[in-house]
């Protein structure tokens, strides 16, 4: 399962990536409707770096990775997870926690950094995930658990998934990191849960964002039907995420497929190209073998040689003249011809001396009556030699023992000349010949330290890294520093030696980015479909209710009291109240007092974004009005883009927190197709003697005044004396 999964990292990242791209996207959503936008920002803002983290890392994969690239990417996740962090801060200081300041960042950045100064990225990568990915993952947890005690029904339900999702991927993400060789990264870090568990780290921080991100869906999903207020919208928003959820499933399942098909299709041709090269480099050293190998055959079986190792005639000079022609004719560079004990009784022209560790196996093997055929290493020259000898005979007693050595220089020339990574390997692995300088004498495999000291006698100090974490087998794959290749080993026929090719696969995962972006286009064509039927679904909805009101506006004559777009009270409604309202507060001797706004510059909104956006700015405004009143107030919409409200029982000064808050809200909201508005108020409170046209008046040129002084403002009329109620608000405690 394991080798499964590192041959689908690319699509895991892929996924990964696009899980937390869904929570960013999703979170964005929120923050437009919401008053108190920030902390979804925040939380939108890591999801989308973090989601473009995932896809980097998918890029090194593809293309590699430099120590700069790596870094750029650390820098990117300690980014992504302040983020997070910003968001569960915001949260806890609207639930009324104590945290710290945003000042904490800097020392948690400058622990990053310092770990990544002095032991590396890797190490700037493990404290980024301790000390900002978990806490942050850990806080976000409590945020939601929080939220999810005073929430009810499948929103509760979605608030708890959403808590553990976090808790979870905290653990995940900021505990198991890339292996150290020391602190905790060196017990639980991403091999080791690979190794335990067979499923790559990465896959189950991908589930755990899906299940995040979902469940944030499903309580934005509520939030949008709740302000919307139809059953309808509902209903279709419960059925709009089971088909989601179906649509995302089925695109990544029939991409993955495609994907794993186009990889499969470059797989075989790697696999076709890397047999056709491992046979024809076996084919090519056989042919440098194989003369030497006939070469020696004729040599030990000449008479001129039987007689020399006999001494039956005097025949040096014929024999030296046989053993210079077989050494020319199979292009080795020496041959020699030993008596039982290990002297040489002839050698070829020019000749170097044979030590004893060359003869050695060459004796042994020709006295048992055996041919022996072996590869060497000088490690002087950093050479790699072919041994072929065979005992001479006289009779059926070995009389003495014909050698020749072959540089393998010509072959080493090959195989430097080819692009992939060859290598000629003995059979511990220890690399003799190879067309990758630095790797001459490194053992692909480990080895014993016992074993290695032995191996040092023959082939001088050795590169003690080895280049794979096991001994490879033939038409396998294995990692090599980090990337996947494919393995052929091909054995020679002499020695146990064998030669190696490693083909690196990035081209797979190219291949398969095919695949991975045909996914990506088809997922983002399914939510950009389904989020824009839903808006579709949306404003279908708020229309229908909008001519649902107004028809029920006719039928019970509401339409003489409630204005249609906005659902305030009307102008006339407002008429009538005012003559009630202030004879009441004669009667009783209470306070009254009137706020007057209207939007500031909206008819350069109607003129830039069309009536349409603006019927909805006023919609949502008097939405917020109504959130900042009481039920014993009346708000109107008194004409166009003005808006009153009369408050019974409020004083002036009571009357005036009301409208800077709202006045706040309204300035902090984000409006649908236009973004930022502001609303100017001016506000009056009542005097007996005043009549009605006078109480406006006053609060209107409070009004002008806020326009006056540069807009989105709340200004006070002046206290004119016989002011009713004084000392006796009742709202005083409203905001």
């Amino acid at each position: 399962m394991h080798s499964f999964f590192a041959s689908q990292m690319d699509f895991i990242f892929f996924f990964y990536g696009l899980a937390f791209i869904l929570l960013g996207a999703i979170c964005f959503s929120i923050a437009r409707i919401l008053s108190h936008a920030g902390p979804w920002r925040a939380l939108g803002l890591f999801g989308v770096l973090h989601g473009a983290l995932e896809w980097l890392d998918l890029a090194a994969l593809i293309i590699g990775d430099h120590p700069w690239f790596a870094a750029g990417r650390i820098a990117l996740m300690t980014a992504s997870f302040v983020c997070l962090l910003e968001f569960a801060r915001l949260q806890a200081l609207r639930i009324g926690w104590r945290v710290p300041g945003r000042g904490v960042y800097l020392l948690l950045i400058l622990g990053v950094a310092l770990a990544g100064f002095f032991a590396g990225s890797k190490a700037a990568g493990a404290a980024g995930r301790y000390f900002l990915g978990f806490p942050g993952s850990i806080a976000a947890a409590l945020v939601f658990l929080q939220h999810a005690k005073v929430l009810s029904g499948r929103v509760r339900t979605a608030a708890f998934i959403a808590a553990a999702g976090f808790a979870l991927y905290g653990v995940a993400t900021g505990l198991v990191t890339p292996a150290l060789s020391y602190g905790p990264a060196a017990y639980l870090n991403n091999d080791r849960f690979a190794q335990l568990t067979g499923v790559p780290i990465q896959l189950v921080r991908g589930l755990l964002a899906c299940c995040i991100s979902f469940s944030i869906w499903v309580i934005w999903g509520y939030r949008a039907a709740a302000d919307v207020s139809s059953e309808k919208f509902a209903l279709y928003l419960r059925r709009q995420f089971g088909w989601t959820l179906a649509a995302v499933a089925a695109i990544l399942v029939c991409g993955w497929t495609l994907t794993e098909y186009l990889g499969a299709v470059y797989r075989a041709n790697v696999q076709a190209q890397a047999q056709g090269e491992i046979d024809l480099l076996g084919s090519r050293l056989a042919a440098e073998t194989a003369m030497v190998d006939g070469m020696v055959k004729a040599l030990a079986g000449s008479p001129s040689v039987v007689k020399l190792a006999t001494g039956s005639a005097p025949a040096e000079t014929e024999a030296r003249s046989v053993l210079n022609l077989q050494v020319d004719a199979s292009g080795a560079r020496s041959g020699y011809i030993l008596n039982p004990e290990g002297g040489v009784i002839a050698a070829s022209d020019g000749a170097p001396p044979l030590g004893a560790r060359e003869s050695a196996t060459p004796l042994r093997d020709a006295l048992a009556g055996r041919a022996s055929f072996s590869f060497d290493f000088d490690p002087a020259t950093l050479e790699t030699r072919y041994l072929a000898s065979r005992p001479v005979r006289d009779g059926r007693r070995v009389v003495a023992v014909a050698v020749l050595m072959k540089s393998l220089e010509g072959f080493e020339r090959d195989i430097q000349r080819l692009d992939r990574p060859y290598f000629f390997v003995n059979p511990d692995g220890v690399v003799a010949m190879t067309n990758r300088p630095a790797d001459l004498r490194r053992t692909l495999w480990p080895i014993s330290d016992e074993r290695r000291r032995a191996l040092e006698q023959a082939f001088g100090p050795l590169i003690a890294r080895p280049l794979l974490k096991q001994e490879v087998a033939d038409d396998s794959w294995t990692s090599v520093d980090g990337a996947r290749d494919y393995v052929r080993r091909s054995p020679t026929p002499h020695g146990g030696w064998s030669l190696v090719i490693l083909k690196p696969t990035r081209e797979i995962f190219a291949s398969r980015l095919l695949g991975i972006a045909i996914t990506l286009l088809a997922t983002l064509m399914a939510l950009i479909y389904i989020l824009g039927r839903q808006r579709a679904v949306r404003d279908e909805v708020e229309m229908d209710k909008r001519l649902r009101l107004q028809k029920l506006a006719d039928d019970l004559g509401l339409q003489a009291a409630t204005d249609p777009l906005t659902g305030l009270h009307n102008r006339l409604h407002l008429e009538q109240t005012f003559a009630e309202e202030m004879a009441r507060a004669r009667r009783d001797d209470t306070p009254l007092s009137l706020v007057v706004f209207d939007i500031d510059r909206f008819k350069s909104v109607n003129d830039v974004y069309g009536h349409p956006v603006g019927d909805r700015a006023l919609v949502r405004i008097a939405a917020l009005t109504r959130q900042f009143v009481r039920s014993t107030d009346f708000p109107a919409r008194w004409g166009g883009e003005e808006f009153l409200i009369l408050l019974p029982g409020a004083d002036s000064s009571a009357a005036a927190r009301i409208a800077e808050a709202l006045r706040a809200a309204i300035a902090e909201a984000e409006f649908d197709g236009v973004g930022a508005l502001t609303c100017s108020f001016g506000v009056a409170q009542f005097s007996e003697d005043q009549s009605a046209s006078a109480f406006l008046a006053r609060a209107d040129a409070a009004l002008y005044r806020a326009k006056l002084n540069g807009r989105n403002r709340a200004e006070m009329a002046p206290a004119e004396p016989g002011a009713l109620g004084a000392g006796r608000s009742v709202a005083s405690g409203l905001v």
